[in-house]
Order: structure tokens, then sequence, then C-alpha cells
């Protein structure tokens, strides 16, 4: 088991290099580079990220359905969520199907006021596809091996991003 130093400064240079790399991403436009983004480049990140939400339902269902039909967990489980409860890995799909509906409402929202008002360019974009890939890391790391401080660097990466995606969206309205 790594220390806990060698733990956060893992964390901490995969963030940097993530925020490295959005900075180099974030950047105003030049008249030059600005383009109209056309509906479906945004639309395409928001179905993945729905076609995510979805795989990670389905992992839910089989491991669910195959943990209680090997008695791995009983029904009384499925109905307090308090008693007999499983194996941790046989809930981890369920934890990540949950974190797929909480932070990406704030993305859904964002996306829909963008499509609404039209307000968005390529840097947009790339924001929302950069959203949609860490929280696809995320779910992954989450269901696979569950090492909390990676999995922890996927969820701040997507939450810088969204809040990267939000600012951008919000200035172009002062």
């Amino acid at each position: 088991m790594p220390s806990i130093t060698k733990t956060y400064s893992l964390v901490g240079a995969f963030l940097l290099a993530f925020i490295a790399i959005l900075a180099t991403t974030v950047r105003s436009p030049s008249i030059s580079d600005t383009f109209e983004a056309t509906q479906v480049a945004l639309i395409q990140p928001i179905v993945a990220l729905v076609a995510i939400t979805a795989v990670v339902w389905c992992l839910m269902v089989v491991y669910r359905n195959l943990a209680f039909s090997r008695g791995l967990v009983s029904e009384r489980y499925f109905q307090t969520f308090t008693s007999d409860a499983p194996r941790e890995w046989i809930e981890r799909p369920a934890r990540a199907y949950m974190n797929l509906l909480e932070l990406p409402i704030l993305f859904y929202a964002v996306c829909s006021f963008m499509l609404a008002t039209g307000h968005f360019d390529r840097t947009q974009v790339a924001l929302a596809w950069l959203f949609v890939a860490s929280r696809g890391v995320h779910a992954f790391i989450y269901i696979a091996f569950n090492y909390v401080p990676l999995r922890f660097a996927a969820f701040a990466a997507g939450a810088i991003t969204l809040g990267v995606l939000w600012t951008r969206f919000a200035l172009g309205f002062v």
C-alpha cells in the first residue's frame, strides 16, 4: 500500500497535468479561429454520456441479478438496502450508475442552455467531450478496480471541466 504522501503526490501530479491540458484547450478563439459549431457536434457528447450511463445500468442489472441468483445477496437487501449487505464489488456498478445521475445533471443543463441559445463554440464542444471522457474513466475505475485516489482524480477532472464549461458559457453573456 503506497504511503499517503505518495498517493496524494500522484493524484496532484495527475490533476496538474490535466489542468495544463485544460488550459491549452480553453482559450478565447480568435476571429480567424471562430466557427459556427453545429448542434450535432454538441449533441454527440450528450448522447455518448447517455450511452455510458446505459452501459453502466446494464452492468448494474447483470451484477445484481447474478449475485442474487448465485445466493451472494438476499432479496431482503434489495427491499431495505440496510441489512444483509452484499460484497462491495456487487454494488460498484450501482454506485457508478448513481454517480452518472448526479454531477452530469449540470452537464445536461449547460448543454441544453447552449443548444437553446446557440451560444457555444468548438472549445465548448471539446470541453463537453472531455467531461464525458472523465465520467467514462471514473465509471470504469469504480467498477473495474476501485482505486480511490485514481477515481478521485477522474472525478475532480470532470468537475473542473464542468466548472470551466459553465464559466465559459456564463461569461459569454456578460
